[in-house]
């Protein structure tokens, strides 16, 4: 049971976020009193407001409650948390608030890694609610059916866990799953050991471990069970795709137990797939319910998603920002496209655009003529080193943009009609690629 102080209730600064106006819905449906503020509105802030939770834009709310909870992206000098800690107020870190919140629950089955994380802890909520367990998923990104929290029981919580900062060293897991360990925060992890060892100091806080067997260094983890395409107790085998969504067997050391036929785009997602089947496997479900639960999953928002057109010509957005991230999205693009991906990207951030620089330019250096949107700085002071600006330097068939209306123009004066428009970007990129949208007939 939470403890009396938070059954008292809660005030979180920062609840605009994904992660923390999930936290807040989860506490407001178990009767516990919520309220919070973020600097901007969007649709989290107007969702909690729909739900009965009161959201104060801005810093200059008072808060009353005894337990403050805050995002990683508040200043440890922002004024309420300033005023809270004061007031002798329990101050609790977003990660640490989850950690709290997983162990109300029996069993608790988290996701880690650099990549797929929201999509296969997405595709293992589907795989629980096909068997009818009783469970809540705390999701990291927009679920097309789930939202970003599903609460359809408290034996079950499947929880993304996420390595910046360290975060997910907060969980105790009974099943946790480890994607792949490549190296992105390199404001928090100064090379690729301090990342593995992060990732192995996961895994040792769980009861049991998948990792993806064709991943090099989540498969030196120590596992209970592994899965690939190449290597692994769990595979895909016979491969087929149609128009970029992919069918394949799974197997079991050799043996055939399900064909599985995705409903999503990309070949990456047979690993969120198999990630999902192997855990579930663990928990003790069937192939066939695991089958029905992963054709079941429609896709996650901003995940190659289709959200509308620009001149006549399809627009897909993806989350994208890691340049590994960033070579699948162009692949399954490229498959698609009967004429040219013309290719919109926003840097996620100036220490990732500086520190991963050449790897961005050998990626967007292969799609023809690219444009850059001004980076999305979220939690950083502007770094022209790492700026797309500077991005947009190294490429020379590059464009750079940093307003709607010059990335429409820009778009519109190179379309043709067999054109697809591909804009990747984990900020706010999103909701400017929907605001130049062609009206709806």
């Amino acid at each position: 049971m939470f403890s009396e102080q938070v059954r008292r209730g809660v005030y979180f600064i920062g609840v605009g976020g994904v992660s923390m106006s999930a936290l807040a819905m989860l506490l407001h449906g178990r009767g516990i009193p919520v309220r919070g503020s973020d600097a901007h509105e969007n649709n989290f802030t107007v969702g909690l407001r729909k739900a009965g939770i009161p959201v104060a834009i801005g810093e200059d709310d008072k808060i009353f409650e005894e337990t403050v909870v805050y995002t990683g992206a508040v200043a440890e000098d922002h004024p309420q948390l300033t005023a809270a800690r004061r007031a002798g107020k329990r101050l609790v870190p977003r990660a640490k608030f989850l950690g709290e919140l997983a162990e109300e629950y029996p069993h608790v089955l988290s996701v880690a890694g650099c990549h797929g994380k929201t999509t296969a802890s997405c595709m293992l909520s589907h795989v629980l609610a096909a068997g009818g367990l009783p469970f809540t998923s705390h999701i990291g990104g927009e679920d097309l059916d789930f939202g970003n929290i599903h609460c359809a029981g408290g034996e079950y919580f499947v929880t993304e866990a996420c390595e910046f900062r360290r975060s997910f060293l907060e969980l105790k897991s009974e099943i946790a799953v480890i994607l792949n360990c490549d190296r992105d925060h390199s404001d928090c992890y100064k090379n690729d050991a301090e990342v593995l060892d992060a990732y192995r100091a996961f895994a040792a806080r769980a009861e049991r471990t998948v990792v993806n067997a064709d991943d090099a260094r989540a498969r030196s983890i120590p596992h209970d069970l592994d899965f690939g395409l190449y290597s692994g107790y769990i595979r895909a085998e016979r491969i087929r795709s149609q128009d970029e969504k992919y069918a394949f067997t799974v197997t079991e050391g050799g043996t055939p137990i399900v064909r599985v036929y995705l409903g999503v785009f990309g070949k990456v997602h047979i690993y969120n797939a198999l990630a999902a089947y192997a855990a579930a496997r663990l928990a003790g479900l069937s192939g066939e319910t695991i089958k029905r639960g992963l054709e079941g999953f429609r896709g996650v928002k901003r995940r190659f998603e289709r959200v509308g057109t620009l001149c006549g010509v399809p627009v897909i957005c993806d989350y994208a920002h890691h340049p590994r991230e960033i070579a699948a999205a162009i692949s399954t693009a490229d498959r698609l496209a009967s004429g040219t991906v013309r290719l919109v990207f926003q840097p996620h951030t100036f220490t990732r655009t500086r520190d991963f620089l050449e790897d961005f330019v050998d990626v967007l250096g292969r799609t023809e003529s690219p444009i850059l949107y001004k980076t999305y700085s979220a939690r950083e002071p502007f770094l022209f080193e790492g700026s797309a600006v500077m991005l947009a330097s190294k490429l020379p068939d590059s464009r750079y943009v940093q307003s709607a209306e010059g990335l429409k123009k820009r778009l519109c004066e190179v379309l043709c009609q067999r054109d697809l428009i591909l804009i990747l970007g984990a900020g706010d990129i999103y909701d400017i690629a929907r605001s130049i949208l062609d009206p709806l007939p």
